[in-house]
């Protein structure tokens, strides 16, 4: 397991209750879109059961200068300390883990579905697949606008991409002018052509999750076309 000394650059608010913390990137740390590490705070003014550290996402892309999370700040002791810090901080990173990452044949149709900070190892994926050029649909929900962390960015990024296809989903937002109310096999199938072909990449709440998995078996989606990975609140 690799361990590494990390400067926090800067930090910017990229949602409503959501902060993307960026880290100078160490000499040799390579990763693959989608992989995870283990921040650890050194010397924290407070501390919790949970102890000093979690494991958080890599919203950044492998081929982007900096490294980047994001997460949502809850009233932990870990969380207080993450949002208070300062530019020059030093944390503990160890990692990469994972293999909720891309498939390597580049020709395999992507479907994400997504929502609340599981977008956070999906914008890796995504800015690595439009290098790529592979063809992507990702729904992405929320209940609200402001609650769609790097949805601005996204919609940018893919403007002019053919291959890609993102569509923001709001659950609670009755001015939205895009899909609203909860993703179904009705909404998948308006812009999933052929349901049953793309690997599936579904991320973010326990109970999101589960929801997706059992709305893809219902659309006859195979067990073995889908990858999984939950984020338990903490």
């Amino acid at each position: 397991m690799a361990v590494y000394d990390v400067t926090l650059t800067h930090t910017e608010k990229v949602a409503e209750g959501t902060l993307a913390l960026f880290f100078g990137r160490p000499d040799g740390f390579e990763y693959k879109a989608g992989q995870c590490v283990r921040l650890v705070l050194q010397n924290p003014p407070e501390t919790d059961d949970e102890g000093n550290g979690r494991i958080l996402s890599l919203a950044s892309g492998p081929a982007e200068a900096e490294l980047m999370v994001a997460t949502r700040l809850r009233d932990t002791a870990f969380k207080r300390v993450l949002g208070g810090l300062q530019p020059g901080t030093v944390l503990t990173l160890k990692g990469p883990y994972g293999d909720f990452t891309l498939p390597a044949d580049t020709t395999v149709p992507l479907v994400f579905i997504t929502g609340g900070i599981g977008i956070t190892p999906v914008r890796s994926m995504l800015l690595q697949a439009l290098t790529e050029q592979r063809e992507v649909t990702l729904l992405y929900a929320n209940r609200r606008p402001q609650d769609a962390a790097f949805l601005g960015e996204l919609q940018r990024a893919v403007l002019g991409h053919t291959t890609v296809t993102l569509v923001p989903v709001m659950t609670a937002c009755d001015s939205w002018q895009g899909e609203k109310g909860h993703i179904d096999v009705a909404l998948l199938r308006r812009y999933v052509p052929g349901v049953q072909s793309p690997l599936y990449y579904l991320d973010g709440p326990p109970a999101l999750v589960s929801a997706m998995r059992l709305m893809l078996a219902e659309a006859g989606v195979p067990a073995d076309r889908i990858r999984t990975e939950e984020f338990a609140g903490y």
